[in-house]
């Protein structure tokens, strides 16, 4: 008896907003005025699985680009959060405290992560935008 094995291709369909600039780690950043608003993409998220826990212990701090400002704990995973731009962090979303879940349910409003004061705004310009984000994880 022969056995045949039939593959599949699925097209990850994910919501990667076109406003939005993104980092090799999966960071988004949305910039209002001087303040970058930062959280995880949906990719990341559904590839963690479930978010249990969000600690971010980096408040008033001065980060630069790509240095670590957090973690994501998920039921079978910790993940470092990167900073997307160089900044002061001024907060951290709260809600995330009591409802770490919605990272997983709303990455892109709810779920925001930190607020941070742009120290340079020519590092969002070289951020990736949302096409070459979806190519990097196609």
């Amino acid at each position: 008896m022969n056995k045949i094995a039939t593959f599949v291709q699925i097209k990850i369909d994910m919501n990667i907003p076109a406003e939005l600039k993104y980092t090799k780690d999966h960071e988004w950043v949305k910039i209002e005025g001087d303040v970058a608003i930062v959280g995880i993409t949906e990719f990341a998220q559904s590839e963690l699985g479930d978010i249990v826990y969000v600690e971010i212990e980096t408040i008033g701090e001065t980060l630069n680009q790509e240095e670590v400002f957090g973690s994501v704990e998920a039921v079978k995973t910790v993940s470092d959060l990167f900073m997307p731009v160089s900044g002061e962090i001024l907060e951290f979303n709260e809600a995330l405290e009591g409802n770490p879940e919605l990272v997983n349910s709303d990455p892109y409003g709810e779920g925001w992560m930190i607020k941070v004061k742009l120290s340079d705004t020519s590092q969002y310009e070289q951020l990736l935008d949302a096409t070459t984000y979806e190519g990097l994880i196609h």
